[in-house]
């Protein structure tokens, strides 16, 4: 039993084990790398990849430039991103102009935003790896099909950005909006991510000073190398300045950034205005076919204001709710008559129109991205509608006191009610016997005479000036929002002018409709914009001067104390290095002192001449007053015998010399002539040399041929004597 258990609770070690051993298997410094250089270059083998130097170049010259082109690809895609999200209440629009010039629908908005969300997602993984990289300082060498893929997204991103600005140039007036209803909260998030920034900033700046440092402490030694390296200094302080100062210029924008901040959002509770009541245009579209009874009664059960419609008379002088001039889209003509199905709208007569289904596009084609799923009785409805009349709507408009306002579109040239359209209107709205007051009357032809014969009419008008609107004693304009908030909005306010802007479906316009106290809107997502309690991103001066403080004055400790804490380490860092430099000096300049020793001695600097004489065989000296007032007569070299030993292969190592030859060699060097002559017997040096040199050349291996090159390599000068006289004695 106890084995059992032993074993039983042996395996969860071994489980751990193994599982900590795969860990590190696979996530490690080295796998790590492979991944980086792998996404990066296409290189997945592992190898020791050379570091570059602080200061010194990361790359070459033309990865400087694509590295380049990738920083401006990446702005390029983000700021395209930006405009196009920021248009997202255009979508609809957007996706029924390509529908116009394509004939077909689909969602292209979304596959634009798409588009650009991967080029933001290509482009930033690139760079976060190319910074990796560079801080594990690996030299850059970006693939080549990364190179076509960032080239190809400058090229798209700047196309689009031209067609913009060529053809939608309003756009750009929806991402200036945006940027005064999230400026607060961009300014808030972005000091966040500058304090995200200052700890890897504050190690780089403190590395780089660091770095300066120990380099010129590594090159006290060394003077003639600083000339050549002091442009290395000069990297390295520059790369450290650029860093750290653009950073702190950043972080001061940042923290005076709300004095140049407007936002209407931004004001106390009791200034807000009322919320803007809703209009469906062309009825509840997300919730039912578009210009159908089906759509403006869901508009009617969501306790909308108005009712929003577009108005074409048939051949035969019937007023219908339609929007677009053909019934391609919104009907089964193709169907019906295919032949007939791109003839203007006008140029049918109701007979026909009345039998054209008007819903079951709907359920094949969904014309707004984000629509909620019907039931399946709202699908048989709405798979049943048909084209209404205009008295439908208005006997709707009557009975639930709805606002009816509608864009008249004339018939085209040969249609029997070509410069009487109006009066046939305004004929078939007397007749439901609605409210006049309940008509906000849009159409700007023939305008006198609907005053005439409809004094209750509520006229409206477009953006005109101040003036006009006098003039014509109108009190109601109907505006695009993108051209309101740049077209005195604040003259119409004073001047008391009742605002209705269009259409509005994103939860944040509609939040800056309300702050900016907008009168009414019409919106295609009625269902979304009626839960909005308040406006989204509201904030009380007081409020956002708490945040803004707050946040700067956390922002500014969490920073210094980063910056204090990496530049304390680097310190810390700096003197290990200089106390292990110092040491490693010492080491390298220990020969260079034992050189400057020699020099000063009164060695010859040319080898002397006994040097290809035996080492056994003494020099006898003879006393003179001086060494060059008397030479030495000849010598007679007498043969003496050194003492037997064992005969042994020849080793890579130098023994000690024998106390005899350091007597001699001691001998040559004395001045003074009261020196004793040695005397050497015969039988003190044992064993000849010619003995010993035999036994040598019976046991010579390869190995002597090395191990003279390694002898000579260690002491040349008295190396030479002796492989001189075994050369001779072989």
């Amino acid at each position: 039993m106890e084995e059992t258990q032993d074993s039983s609770s042996s395996k969860p070690k071994n489980t751990d084990e193994n599982s900590s051993l795969w860990i590190e298997q696979y996530f490690n410094h080295k796998c790590c790398i492979t991944f980086l250089t792998g996404c990066y270059s296409c290189q997945w083998q592992y190898r020791e990849w050379e570091k570059t130097e602080l200061g010194s170049c990361c790359c070459s010259r033309k990865e400087q430039f694509f590295y380049m082109c990738l920083v401006i690809a990446f702005i390029l895609s983000v700021l395209f991103l930006f405009v196009w999200v920021e248009t997202s209440n255009e979508y609809n629009g957007f996706d029924w102009v390509v529908y116009l010039g394509t004939g077909c629908w689909f969602f292209w908005s979304i596959l634009v935003l798409s588009a650009a969300g991967i080029m933001v997602a290509y482009t930033t993984l690139l760079l976060l790896l190319g910074f990796l990289l560079l801080w594990e300082r690996i030299e850059l060498n970006l693939h080549t099909s990364h190179k076509v893929f960032i080239c190809l997204v400058i090229i798209l991103c700047s196309f689009l950005l031209a067609v913009l600005s060529h053809f939608w140039k309003d756009k750009w007036l929806i991402a200036g909006l945006s940027l005064q209803i999230f400026a607060p909260f961009v300014h808030l998030s972005l000091i966040t991510v500058m304090i995200i920034i200052s700890w890897p900033l504050s190690i780089c700046v403190a590395r780089l000073e660091s770095e300066v440092k120990v380099r010129r402490y590594r090159m006290a030694d060394y003077e003639q190398e600083i000339q050549e390296r002091c442009n290395v200094f000069q990297r390295l302080r520059a790369l450290q300045i650029a860093a750290g100062l653009s950073f702190l210029i950043i972080l001061l924008c940042l923290y005076l950034m709300p004095l140049g901040i407007y936002s209407p959002c931004i004001l106390k509770k009791e200034n807000l205005g009322p919320k803007p009541t809703l209009f469906g245009h062309r009825g509840a579209p997300m919730l039912a076919p578009e210009n159908t009874m089906m759509s403006f009664e869901k508009a009617v059960e969501f306790d909308v204001s108005g009712l929003e419609t577009d108005i074409y008379l048939s051949f035969d002088s019937v007023p219908f709710l339609m929007h677009d001039y053909d019934l391609t889209r919104t009907t089964n003509i193709k169907e019906v008559l295919p032949s007939a199905a791109g003839n203007h709208t006008s140029n049918f007569n109701w007979t026909f129109l009345s039998t054209l289904n008007a819903g079951k596009w709907f359920l094949k084609h969904k014309p707004f991205f984000g629509m909620k799923p019907l039931s399946e009785a709202d699908k048989r409805r709405a798979g049943n509608q048909s084209i209404p009349q205009l008295s439908e709507l208005l006997a709707l408009a009557k009975r639930e006191q709805k606002i009816v306002i509608f864009d008249l579109f004339g018939p085209r040239p040969g249609h029997p009610l070509r410069n009487t359209f109006v009066r046939r209107v305004v004929k078939v709205i007397l007749d439901s016997k609605i409210e006049q007051r309940l008509i906000f009357w849009l159409p700007g032809f023939d305008r006198d005479y609907v005053r005439f014969m409809a004094p209750g009419f509520q006229h409206v008008g477009r953006l005109w000036s101040i003036k006009d609107l006098t003039k014509h004693n109108i009190t109601i304009i109907n505006v695009d929002y993108k051209r309101l908030f740049y077209a005195g909005l604040r003259d119409y306010k004073e001047a008391k002018i009742y605002i209705h802007v269009y259409v509005i479906n994103e939860p944040w316009l509609f939040s800056l409709a309300w702050c900016s106290s907008i009168n009414s809107v019409t919106t295609d997502n009625i269902e979304l914009l009626n839960q909005l309690s308040r406006p989204l991103f509201f904030m009380t001066p007081g409020f956002y001067m708490f945040m803004w403080l707050f946040l700067d004055i956390a922002s500014a400790v969490i920073i210094g104390f980063a910056f204090c804490y990496n530049w304390i380490k680097e310190i810390k860092r700096e003197r290990w290095l200089e106390a292990t430099a110092s040491s490693d000096i010492e080491r390298i300049n220990l020969p260079k002192e034992k050189s400057e020793i020699q020099r000063a001695s009164h060695l010859p600097k040319q080898l002397p001449a006994r040097i290809g004489t035996s080492p056994w065989t003494p020099e006898v000296h003879y006393g003179s007053s001086t060494r060059r007032e008397k030479k030495p007569p000849p010598q007679t070299v007498q043969s003496v015998k050194a003492p037997k030993k064992k005969s042994v292969p020849f080793k890579n190592m130098v023994k000690p010399l024998t106390q005899d030859f350091q007597h001699s060699k001691t001998s040559t060097r004395e001045t003074s002539l009261d020196t004793p002559e040695p005397t050497l017997k015969e039988d003190e040096a044992a064993g000849s040399f010619t003995e010993d040199s035999q036994a040598k050349n019976q046991q010579k291996t390869p190995m002597l041929d090395s191990s003279e090159e390694s002898y000579d390599a260690l002491d040349p000068t008295t190396s030479n004597t002796s492989f001189r006289m075994l050369l001779e004695k072989k």
